[in-house]
């Protein structure tokens, strides 16, 4: 059935991203990553359809002539508060910097921490589960209302969650003081609040195929669970099962969700240039190869000494390396905002290789090396590719690299590689440190560059 690319449509999924559309997209491109702010109420067929598939309140509203849209331009707040991406997109990268900068001081030795972990589980749990929780909950409170049919979370509620993560960060950073029980009951809270409003959104808006998104959440929240109690049993959390459960579920979700929006966001690209290689649509070969990726994961997660697991990671490693292939990648360099997305991708099978060869070869890389290309590379560049396009169409903004932004793409990338390979045994030391400090670069210029724009309103 013909489909109206521009309009938002309640219950799409992970597998149709075209969902999130843009109200720039009539003139520019349909942007899948774009999670429905400001979008177009002009249409009577699609407001029509929205109303007859939205929930009863909704729906009343609605009736009165209300559309989403119209009930979210009578918002009055701050503009900070009225989507989720804009605080939570903003204070994760504002921690990502300044939590690096904290970790060279420990690196250095020059100062302590008044923290319960060690070192490195601090480093490792307030990246993983301190900023990637932030940035998964802004992407999602901005995904499910698209989704749904239903308003956003915005104002009060919205604040509380911003108040439950940022409480998180300084309990763990001061957990030494207030002890570790306590710790972990705040950290814990802001993931499991925000479970709940997933799982209230999910269910009032009868909305059950995005339910799968709402479990990894859930399971993201028993990793975090059992960092804590690892660190409080002695042990260093972060070589513990928490902490591989967390990354675990984190390439997870970039699997699923960025193998979705990559190719279409690449395909609404390449439409541009007739006679080009568009991505190959989703199908059987990629849910092979994400099974046997999660697959691999899950046992990574529990048995990381089980003897025949790099071979199954080497494996993995070659079906995501031919699914990212698939994409037409190589087609779009002329476009920073969707060849970032590509590069991120790409650090999905790197980790895979790299954490099956340190498992087979130990002697030549590292678990150190072979994990951060999944951390700093998957994670770290693919948050910053969805954040950085996903918030200019928040904003109102056109849908291009400005210099600023590329240069975001190239620092995180550096900042990766770097990280990678001063983990190779052998490596000199200034790779590790510099790495940091491309990393800081990064984030900084993206608090620097859109900070203003994400505490503005709309097209201010």
């Amino acid at each position: 059935m013909p489909e109206d690319k521009n309009a938002p449509e309640k219950g799409r999924g992970l597998d149709e991203p075209r969902g999130f559309a843009s109200p720039a997209c009539s003139r520019h491109e349909v942007d899948p990553a774009y999670m429905g702010e400001g979008a177009p109420s002009s249409d009577v067929a699609v407001e029509a359809k929205a109303v007859e598939a939205a929930p009863a309140p909704e729906r009343n509203a609605r009736a009165k002539g209300q559309s989403s849209a119209e009930q979210m331009r009578r918002y009055t707040g701050p503009a900070i508060l009225s989507y989720g991406f804009r605080p939570l997109f903003l204070l994760a990268c504002l921690w990502a910097a300044l939590a690096m900068g904290l970790w060279v001081v420990l690196l250095a030795g020059g100062q302590s921490l008044p923290t319960h972990f060690d070192p490195i589980s601090w480093h490792v749990h307030e990246f993983l589960f301190g900023y990637l929780s932030a940035v998964m909950a802004g992407f999602l409170l901005t995904a499910v209302p698209n989704w749904t049919g239903r308003l956003p979370v915005t104002g009060r509620r919205l604040l509380v969650l911003v108040l439950a993560w940022v409480a998180g960060r300084l309990a763990v950073l001061f957990s030494a003081q207030i002890g570790a029980s306590l710790t972990a009951l705040v950290d814990l809270s802001f993931l499991a609040l925000f479970g709940f409003v997933m799982a209230r959104e999910i269910v009032a808006g009868k909305n059950w195929r995005n339910l799968k998104v709402l479990i990894l959440v859930g399971l993201f929240l028993a990793g975090n669970g059992l960092f804590h109690l690892e660190a409080m049993g002695g042990a260093s959390a972060s070589q513990g099962i928490g902490a591989r459960m967390g990354v675990g579920v984190a390439i997870l979700l970039i699997m699923v969700i960025g193998g979705r929006i990559v190719p279409s966001f690449t395909r609404n690209w390449l439409a541009r240039r007739p006679g080009v290689r568009m991505p190959a649509p989703f199908d059987r070969f990629d849910g092979i190869s994400i099974g046997i990726s999660a697959a691999a994961l899950a046992i990574w997660c529990l048995r990381p000494d089980w003897a025949p697991l790099g071979w199954l990671l080497l494996a993995a490693g070659t079906l995501q390396s031919v699914r990212l292939a698939r994409w037409a990648g190589d087609r779009t360099w002329a476009e920073p905002l969707v060849v970032i997305l590509h590069l991120g991708y790409g650090f999905v099978p790197l980790g895979f290789f790299l954490t099956g060869l340190a498992a087979l070869c130990p002697d030549f890389m590292t678990a150190s090396a072979a994990l951060h290309a999944w951390t700093a590379g998957a994670i770290g560049v693919m948050t910053l590719a969805v954040m950085t396009r996903a918030s200019l169409g928040h904003v109102g903004r056109p849908l291009a690299a400005t210099p600023g932004i590329q240069l975001i793409y190239a620092l995180s990338v550096l900042a990766a590689l770097a990280r990678i390979a001063s983990g190779v045994p052998g490596a000199p030391e200034f790779l590790l440190y510099g790495s940091a400090a491309l990393w800081i670069g990064a984030f900084a210029a993206f608090v620097v560059i859109y900070g203003p724009l994400l505490m503005r309103p709309r097209g201010s």
